[in-house]
C-alpha cells in the first residue's frame, strides 16, 4: 500500500476545520468530504496508540497497525477531496461576526505554529489525550507492549499470563477485576495507591486476585529479548509478572481552546481530563464540537470513529440550517426589492 504523507497545502478558509487526525478526526474528515463540505484536518502527528503494535477489537481491521490505519484513512479523507495537513494548532478565536457578516456568519480563526492562520465556520476537537504514567523505571518504555491499560484493547494477547495490576488511582481494582476475565494469575500491587476497602478486598479474594503490599520501584527484563520478568519492590522482592496493567491520568490537548473559553473539566470517572460534549459532540461553545478521546478517556478507536462520524453529520446539519437561514433572508430581501405583480382579474 501507498504511504500517505501529510503534505497538502492549507487554502486560508474552509467550512470546518479538524483538529487532530486520529480515528475520530478523520472520520468525521470523511464524513463532511463526501457531504461535498471544504474540510482540513490539521494533525500534529502524535497518536496516542503509536506504541501499540496493533489495533484490536475493530471490526475488519483487527490487527492492523495503527500507522497503516491511518494512512489508509489519509488515503480516503483525500480522495473525496478533504485536505490532511501537518501542522500544530496553537490557538483558536471566534471572529467578529458583524465584521464577517459577508462571510456567512463569525466561525473561527486558527492558528498554526509556523504557518498562516486558517478560518473556519465550525470547529472539530478530536486532538485526544496525553497518558501521565507513575515515575516507575520501565513503565514508558514498555507502554504499549507488556504494559498496557486497556483489556478490551490487549487483554487476548497477555490471556492465560502472568498480570500484575500497579495500582494508580481509583479504577485500578475495577481493571483487576476485568483482567481477571482474561488470566487467572492476577495480582495487585498496591505500590502507592490506594488501599482497597474492605468491600474490595473482598472482591478481589472472592476472584482470586492477590494483593501485593509494597512500593514499585521499577520493571526488569528478563533473557536476550528483554521481555518484562517482573516488577521490584522497595524492599527488593521481585514480583514475577508477564504483563504489568497501570491506569494512566488521561490529560487532553485543549491548550489551543483557552481563547474560546473552553477548558477541560475532570472527568466523572476520576480517570483525568475532558471536554465537555453532549452525545451528539457538541461543547458549550456554539459551533465546537468534540469526539474521541478527547471527551471520551475511555473511548476505543471504534468508538472514536463512530464519535467523529456523529459529531461530522451534526456540524453539516448545522450548516445546512445557517445556509437555509441566510437563503431565506436573502429571498425574501430581493422579494421586498422587486415584488411579484399581483395578479389581474
Amino acid at each position: 500500500m501507498e504511504v500517505v504523507t501529510m503534505t497538502d497545502r492549507l487554502d486560508d478558509g474552509y467550512d470546518v476545520v479538524i483538529v487532530g487526525g486520529g480515528a475520530a478526526g478523520l472520520s468525521g474528515a470523511l464524513m463532511l468530504a463526501r457531504a461535498r463540505r471544504r474540510v482540513a484536518v490539521i494533525d500534529a502527528g502524535e497518536p496516542r496508540n503509536a506504541p501499540a503494535e496493533a489495533v484490536h477489537g475493530l471490526l475488519a481491521r483487527d490487527g492492523t497497525p495503527p500507522a497503516e490505519l491511518l494512512d489508509r484513512a489519509r488515503a480516503e479523507v483525500r480522495h473525496y477531496g478533504g485536505h490532511v495537513a501537518a501542522g500544530a494548532v496553537t490557538r483558536v478565536e471566534a471572529r467578529d461576526e458583524a465584521r464577517d457578516e459577508a462571510r456567512e456568519g463569525g466561525g473561527f480563526t486558527v492558528a498554526l505554529a509556523g504557518g498562516a492562520p486558517v478560518r473556519a465556520r465550525r470547529l472539530l476537537v478530536a486532538t485526544g489525550l496525553t497518558d501521565e504514567l507513575p515515575d516507575v523505571p520501565g513503565l514508558r518504555e514498555w507502554w504499549g507492549r507488556d504494559v498496557l491499560h486497556c483489556p478490551y484493547c490487549h487483554g487476548w494477547e497477555v490471556r492465560d499470563r502472568a498480570i500484575g495490576v500497579l495500582a494508580t488511582g481509583p479504577m485500578s481494582v475495577h481493571q483487576a477485576l476485568l483482567l481477571r476475565q482474561w488470566s487467572g494469575d492476577v495480582a495487585y500491587l498496591a505500590h502507592t495507591g490506594p488501599e482497597p476497602s474492605a468491600e474490595q478486598a473482598e472482591r478481589l479474594a472472592a476472584r482470586g486476585v492477590r494483593v501485593v503490599h509494597g512500593e514499585v520501584t521499577a520493571l526488569e527484563t528478563r533473557g536476550p529479548d528483554g521481555r518484562l520478568a517482573g516488577l521490584r519492590l522497595a524492599d527488593g522482592t521481585l514480583v514475577r509478572r508477564d504483563a504489568v496493567a497501570v491506569a494512566p491520568r488521561m490529560t487532553v490537548r485543549a491548550a489551543f481552546l483557552d481563547g474560546l473559553g473552553l477548558r477541560p473539566a475532570d472527568h466523572p470517572s476520576g480517570m483525568g481530563t475532558h471536554i465537555p460534549a453532549d452525545a451528539a459532540g457538541r461543547t458549550a461553545v456554539p459551533g465546537v464540537w468534540a469526539a474521541g478521546n478527547v471527551t471520551d478517556p475511555s473511548a476505543q478507536v471504534g468508538t472514536a470513529a463512530a464519535a467523529g462520524a456523529t459529531a461530522a453529520a451534526q456540524i453539516n446539519a448545522d450548516l445546512v440550517a445557517e445556509e437555509t437561514r441566510l437563503a431565506v433572508d436573502a429571498h425574501r430581501a430581493r422579494n421586498r426589492r422587486d415584488p411579484v405583480p399581483a395578479a389581474c382579474d
